[in-house]
């Protein structure tokens, strides 16, 4: 508008200097042009000014008496008016800018504010949670008019109308981002660094973080250890706590871990759980003050809960979280348990830390698997209990017979072969035990070159000529703790395989190497946790495995071998056995190439401790006279047998067919009776029950127990039975014998 004032300004200047009469009334027309022209623009401003005041005055009628505090702000951020809630609560801020005046209410105002404000100018509209010291905001912003935008700060409130925050939690705790920038610390937390470090890195010395993992935090008077719990908060956002790991934490109800919105407890040197906040107990299934052992109330997907929990005590158990299935849930539930070994008042314990994990999408082939080998499982229970009871009687009475004939006899030979039969479907019934890890073990600490030196022998004569064994072993090799015998079993299953593959010949390796793992080994739907490792290799140049049956070969029963060449048991029996000792199997095989199989045991170093004098084992006298023994077993035919067997070592045998009937005849004060052999699984009352009963009134009587199903199913109630023993079925007439013996002696 001023550029047309000057330009009718010379014009006018010009027609003055002009001579001519039509140029200058030409001059003077154009200038009077510009003159109106510039009057009426002046007057379309003027009037827009007018309405956009008239705009902004109704804007700020509408919010004077809003409750949350409200902003008017050019494009800037520049603030040109608030209503009275704002100015109450943040002062007068005219001539201001937004980022200073909530520079002290969230971290980072300048990139909350330019975000929003971008988005509300191209939309209209934006809006945000905010995390802030008191709890949160949800900040919105509308554009009013052109390059102008009015901010509005709504608090929010929980359910009992208390606003969220974490600043009066005496427990240390900070908000972070997905990213790494902490939102928001608490005060116990910011007296512990002395600072207001704006990352994570800045707060920990090492990470990612672990929920459940102790912890390294740069504290203002030096580094101090901590355990984490992380739990996922609103909008992407993580709460992670910070609790004690030292003896501090005598309780969890202690220093406001009651209601921490984390599941913690704490599990003693013998396995009891106690000391669960609400939420862990919310999980479990306890009530109130109620005390139960941790391995009874959740079951675990592959080695048992109890071996966990002790080797986390021993200090062998690596730093990483199992996932667990409760046993009291109503519905199936799932949580992914952390585990950390703790010592307080110079006793060990384990802190820990429970998560919720029945949702999580990453669980399914997991699951998929678990519950595949818990069918195997539940079968090869039931088929071995009643198998075992039958191969007890058909071995027991074939032992029987063979007492009675001389190696001459003509019968004999039968006789042998029955016995040997009956051993073999026992050892099927184990191999079924192995893949679903239910049979019993009896582990040692194994050094795995003299295992296989003393192997050796057998394995090149299983194959045979045309194959050649070599054996080659890291100079160092660290010991293993696992079933000598199952692991042999494992290791000839694997050769055998391996000649078969190969019926031209060829040449076999079997390699062994320490191993450690400074990452978590991801492979097969499987993860090996870092640590220190025995690898054990067999390797061979034979036809391999095609890529869509390498899936396959650890599943029951599958087989590439043609009808009556196999029964695909061997690689499952394997899987089993190994997973049970707590280790890993792969298999890489290349079509015509060969195949590897590499099994991943943890190394196992034994504590040295001062040698204990070495108790003198006599061998016990079988006198005519025995003792008193009370039989008690529901299968009539195993019944027999073992009274039988028991009487012809000169004891006195009372039987019964049930556990009432037992506790009926012990109803006698005047009968005296030196030792229980029982059942374990009966109708009614089971072993374990009518044991407890009785010995309350004959606390010395030893005990044997007898079963189908494996020693692990009952081992915590036997466990608390004073002078008992476990005798697996199918046993053996000298089997029987001698352990009742050994418990009389």
């Amino acid at each position: 508008m001023v550029l047309l004032l000057v330009l009718a300004a010379g014009f006018a200047a010009a027609s003055a200097l002009s001579g001519e009469v039509m140029v200058r009334s030409s001059f003077q027309a154009v200038g009077v042009t510009l003159v109106l022209t510039a009057a009426a623009i002046r007057l379309l401003v003027l009037r827009h000014d007018v309405g956009r005041a008239r705009m902004r005055a109704q804007v700020m009628a509408i919010v004077a008496d809003d409750v949350a505090p409200t902003f008017g702000t050019d494009s800037e951020g520049q603030v040109d008016f608030q209503n009275h809630a704002s100015e109450a609560r943040f002062g007068a801020q005219g001539g201001q800018t937004m980022v200073r005046a909530l520079g002290d209410l969230f971290a980072n105002p300048s990139a909350v504010l330019y975000r929003l404000q971008s988005k509300a100018a191209v939309m209209g509209h934006a809006r945000e949670d905010v995390v802030t010291r008191r709890g949160h905001v949800r900040l919105s912003v509308h554009r009013i008019a052109e390059r102008r935008f009015l901010w509005r700060l709504e608090e929010m409130f929980d359910k009992l109308g208390v606003a969220r925050g974490a600043e009066a939690l005496n427990l240390p705790m900070l908000i972070a981002s997905k990213s790494g920038t902490i939102l928001f610390m608490n005060e116990a937390l910011r007296r512990i660094l002395g600072t207001r470090p704006k990352t994570l890195d800045r707060v920990f010395a090492r990470l990612p973080l672990q929920s459940g993992e102790e912890a390294e935090v740069s504290g203002v008077e030096g580094p101090l250890r901590a355990i984490v719990a992380e739990v996922e908060g609103p909008g992407e956002r993580r709460e992670i706590y910070l609790l004690p790991s030292t003896a501090e934490a005598r309780n969890p109800g202690n220093l406001g871990l009651e209601d921490l919105p984390v599941a913690v407890g704490r599990i003693a040197s013998d396995g009891r759980l106690w000391g669960a906040n609400r939420l862990a107990r919310d999980l479990l299934g306890l009530s109130g003050a109620e005390e139960a052992g941790f391995a009874d109330l959740v079951d675990g997907l592959g080695r048992p809960v109890a071996d966990w929990v002790d080797d986390v005590l021993a200090g062998r158990g690596a730093n990483h979280s199992e996932v667990l299935r409760v046993t009291r849930a109503e519905e199936e539930r799932f949580l992914q348990v952390a585990l950390r070994r703790m010592v307080e008042g110079g006793r060990p314990g384990v802190i820990a830390v429970l998560n919720d994990a029945t949702e999580l999408k990453t669980l399914e082939a997991q699951f998929v698997q678990s519950q595949k080998m818990q069918a195997i499982g539940q079968l090869a229970g039931g088929v071995a209990h009643d198998f075992n009871n039958l191969l007890t009687a058909i071995s027991g009475h074939c032992d029987l017979l063979l007492l009675r004939h001389e190696k001459g006899d003509p019968d004999y030979g039968d006789l042998v072969q029955v016995h040997q039969n009956a051993n073999r479907a026992a050892s099927l019934v184990g191999q079924l035990l192995a893949f679903s890890r239910k049979q019993t073990l009896k582990p040692e600490v194994v050094d795995l070159r003299e295992a296989l030196s003393d192997l050796t022998h057998l394995l090149n004569r299983l194959v045979g000529e045309k194959v050649t064994l070599n054996l080659s072993h890291d100079e160092g090799l660290r010991p293993v703790r696992a079933d000598k015998r199952q692991l042999e079993q494992v290791l000839m299953n694997l050769v055998v395989n391996a000649r078969d593959a190969m019926p031209e010949g060829g040449a076999i390796w079997i390699e062994t190497e320490n191993r450690h793992l400074e990452e978590e080994l991801h492979r097969d739907r499987a993860s090996v946790p870092p640590g220190d490792y025995v690898i054990v290799r067999v390797r061979d140049e034979g036809m391999g495995i095609a890529p869509d049956a390498l899936a396959k070969i650890f599943e029951p029963f599958y087989t590439t071998k043609r009808t009556g060449e196999g029964t695909g048991l061997g690689l499952s029996t394997a899987y089993g056995i190994v997973k049970q000792t707590g280790g890993f199997i792969f298999a890489d095989s290349v079509p015509a190439a060969g195949t590897t199989f590499s099994l991943y045991f943890p190394a196992h170093d034994p504590v040295v401790a001062a040698p204990a004098p070495i108790p003198r084992i006599e061998t016990p006298v079988l006198h005519q006279h025995g003792g008193v023994i009370l039989l008690v077993e529901d299968e009539a035919p195993v019944r027999a047998f073992a009274s039988r067997a028991l009487r012809l070592r000169g004891h006195t045998v009372l039987e019964a067919e049930s556990a009432e009937e037992a506790l009926e005849m012990l109803s006698d004060p005047e009968l005296a009776v030196d030792v229980f052999v029982t059942d374990v699984i009966m109708p009614g009352m089971d072993g374990p029950s009518w044991v407890r009963e009785a010995l309350k009134e004959r606390p010395d009587t030893r005990v044997v127990f007898v079963s189908g199903y494996a020693e692990d199913s009952f081992s915590d109630a036997q466990a608390r039975i004073p002078n008992s023993v476990f005798l697996p079925k199918p046993f053996s007439l000298t089997d029987l014998t001698r352990t009742v013996q050994l418990q009389i002696h």
